[in-house]
């Protein structure tokens, strides 16, 4: 794709890094095949090849339009394209430099900007968004469906951690901002598997929020003052030599892996970056990787455990390129997995998506929902803590995280 570049952006690093991943694109409009928002819409500008040139359209200088800034929002940012592309466009990352663009050319209205600002500063915060759940539950009949229905009726509790200091083995994993409110026995579900793999995990109390909920709401700068928060808390960790750093969001995961490429122009904090994205694990990579000091471990008797779905997330699939590892375990578990059909497709969770852009989350949650449901499942199984809520607040049988299933089976 030709390129000229306005003066404003030519000769940065985003503009650089802009025009290199325009000048890949050949126009062969693949992506559009495999893309949630123009297979629901059927307009080009919401499709990824459509977007390329509203992104190309800004970066050139031509005025930014509600238009443009319409079409670029309601883009979920799954990466679904760039599993298709042949031509390998890092989509992704020109998004979030086009959503930057436009974002300090064209001020959103109050009414646009207000809920923007409260999902930056509430949701990367436990210290604020443990209450304020605890808040939503007494006034649940007063909220928005939208947000209602994400709330769960109790506060679930986390089962136990494992006794500290038995294994030679040890790997940090990352807390995050709303599971710990929202789903704690992930974490906890996650340290006593790999206890039983001979693994120590342990989260560190300084380190926080991933730095993916301002990231994405273009939030940049804060975002990486996140990122570097967690580096300073996690480095002393790294120095002594730990294994990994685990993130059983695969939201945060995909994030994690990007800490390189985000700060790759910080001088103090790129090559420690570039290590903890290297770092970064899945727990289902951990758990492949011991997978035979884990098949003895599982109870014989699984005729109980039924047929299960697997909603594979966008961040898993598209953004860790993570695919048929976690189905693997479980049916090597005793699950029976049923087909789902366009699995490729996303949830419409995708962060704060089904909050910002409600009609078009729910309609893909509602086709999400009747693919995960058409082969008869007891439960679903998933491996993001965003398509886990997103997900549990419209079926009718049991979203659970895959690791919490695994726990379950261990003997």
């Amino acid at each position: 794709m030709d390129t000229r570049l306005a003066d404003f952006i030519r000769d940065t690093p985003a503009g650089q890094e802009a025009e290199a991943i325009l000048r890949t694109c050949v126009h062969c409009g693949f992506c559009t095949a495999t893309c949630p928002t123009y297979q629901l819409l059927g307009d080009e500008l919401d499709g990824p090849r459509g977007r390329i040139y509203l992104i190309k359209q800004v970066l050139e200088g031509q005025p930014v339009t509600e238009k443009t800034r319409s079409h670029l929002d309601r883009c979920l940012t799954c990466r679904s394209c760039e599993t298709t592309c042949p031509s390998g466009v890092k989509y992704g990352h020109l998004l979030d430099i086009g959503r930057q663009v436009v974002e300090e050319k064209l001020p959103r209205p109050l009414s646009e900007a207000l809920p923007r600002l409260l999902l930056r500063e509430v949701l990367p915060r436990p210290a604020i968004f443990g209450p304020a759940i605890q808040l939503g539950r007494m006034l649940r009949p007063l909220l928005p469906n939208v947000l209602a229905d994400k709330l769960p009726p109790t506060q679930p509790a986390a089962g136990p951690w494992p006794a500290k200091g038995r294994q030679q083995r040890r790997m940090l994993v990352l807390a995050g901002c709303v599971q710990p409110t929202l789903a704690p026995n992930i974490n906890a579900a996650t340290a006593r598997v790999l206890d039983r793999l001979g693994i120590e995990l342990f989260e560190e109390a300084k380190a926080g929020c991933c730095g993916a909920v301002r990231f994405h709401l273009n939030d940049q700068e804060r975002a990486r003052d996140d990122m570097r928060r967690n580096i300073d808390a996690w480095w002393p960790h790294v120095e002594a030599g730990i294994e990994a750093i685990v993130t059983t969001a695969s939201g945060c995961g995909v994030q994690l892996r990007d800490y390189g490429h985000a700060l790759a122009d910080d001088p103090v904090y790129a090559e420690k970056a570039a290590k903890i994205s290297a770092l970064t694990r899945d727990p289902s990579e951990v758990v492949a990787a011991e997978r035979e000091s884990l098949l003895p471990l599982f109870r014989k008797n699984t005729a109980d455990l039924g047929k299960l779905a697997f909603h594979s997330p966008c961040t898993l699939q598209h953004g860790l390129k993570i695919r048929g590892v976690i189905e693997e375990l479980l049916q090597a578990a005793g699950f029976e997995l049923t087909p789902v059909a366009d699995g490729h497709l996303c949830c419409g969770s995708a962060g704060t998506y089904s909050v910002l852009q409600a009609k078009l989350s729910l309609q893909l949650k509602s086709n999400k929902l009747g693919a995960l449901t058409a082969g008869g499942p007891a439960q679903i199984a998933t491996a993001n803590i965003g398509c886990l809520t997103h997900l549990q607040a419209g079926s009718t049988i049991p979203v659970r995280h895959w690791i919490e299933l695994m726990d379950e089976v261990i003997a």
